[in-house]
């Protein structure tokens, strides 16, 4: 089996959220590892049918050889983002059972050092999930005006410093292109002031231009409107987010479809809502699992069925 390094994030929770059953369609938008996708064939096999959507070649490889055993699974090479029209040429017209969404970047995509995310390695400035995208982390930082540097930083990085690292950076690329990521890492260092704190100084500028390049927050809006329009009635959605802001679109998201009334008029024109909320609080993971798996610690993960036939 291929080398791939990942870890399932909440593996029983999010499956056990789907209560899925043999007969039924169910859709993993993020195959990764394979890990949920295999506790799902597991307990639809073999009348019930997994549609996996991955777009990284090391993460379909891993999981084709790992779950080559189920001949009801079809693994899809594209975004989620084009689950409509990808069901529809899979002739999918109802998702039955349920859906899964883990939002996170596999421990595997941060982690290898060529694919440019972390800053505690030397690779080229790159953070697409999708090498086959013309798109990357240097065309950002070599490439955005100093405003939009320091917009995104502070809206997708929360980084109160983003105006004097943006600066740094258009100072710096003026002279030559910011190439690699620890030349990067070492500029955002040296641009702000010295703190004491257990994040490395560059982890907020690496996590705002990764979701720009691979438009993660734009991809979270868009995959659950898409999603709520092909629940089948008592289909289920499980959502697993990283951070506050993704998680802050998934709440609102759901809370809003949720409502009775959504227009807000006198009279009230809606329709009836298409979703129950399953748990109005986030389930978080267990200590259990976050001594193992450390970074699972910020995951929550949010739940609701469709309640219109």
């Amino acid at each position: 089996m291929v080398e791939f390094r990942h870890y399932t994030v909440m593996k029983n929770e999010a499956v056990d959220a789907l209560e899925c059953e043999p007969g039924k369609i169910y859709v993993d938008c993020t195959l990764g590892g394979g890990g949920h996708s295999e506790l799902i064939l597991e307990r639809i096999s073999p009348t019930g049918k997994l549609y996996a959507f991955d777009i990284d070649d090391d993460a379909i490889n891993y999981a084709s050889e790992r779950l080559k055993k189920y001949d009801n699974l079809t693994i899809i090479k594209d975004s989620y983002t084009n689950i409509k029209s990808q069901m529809a040429a899979h002739g999918v017209d109802k998702i039955t059972g349920g859906v899964i969404l883990d939002l996170g970047a596999s421990y595997h995509q941060l982690t290898k050092a060529e694919r440019g995310f972390s800053f505690m390695h030397d690779a080229p400035l790159d953070m697409r999930f999708d090498m086959g995208s013309d798109f990357s982390a240097y065309d950002v930082v070599n490439g955005y005006s100093e405003d939009k540097l320091v917009e995104i930083f502070s809206e997708y990085g929360e980084e109160r410093f983003s105006k004097r690292i943006a600066k740094a950076i258009v100072t710096i690329r003026q002279k030559q292109p910011i190439k690699t990521t620890l030349e990067l890492a070492n500029l955002i260092v040296e641009s702000t002031p010295r703190i004491k704190t257990s994040i490395h100084p560059a982890t907020r500028v690496f996590q705002a231009i990764r979701i720009e390049v691979n438009d993660e927050l734009k991809n979270v809006t868009k995959i659950l409107t898409d999603v709520l329009d092909l629940l089948g009635y008592g289909a289920i959605i499980s959502v697993i987010s990283f951070h506050s802001l993704e998680d802050r679109i998934v709440k609102r998201l759901f809370k809003y479809e949720a409502q009775n009334c959504r227009c807000n008029n006198l009279i009230c024109t809606c329709a009836p809502p298409r979703i129950r909320l399953v748990n109005k609080k986030p389930i978080m993971a267990s200590e259990e699992e976050i001594k193992e798996n450390p970074p699972s610690r910020s995951a929550k993960l949010r739940v609701v069925r469709c309640i219109k036939k």
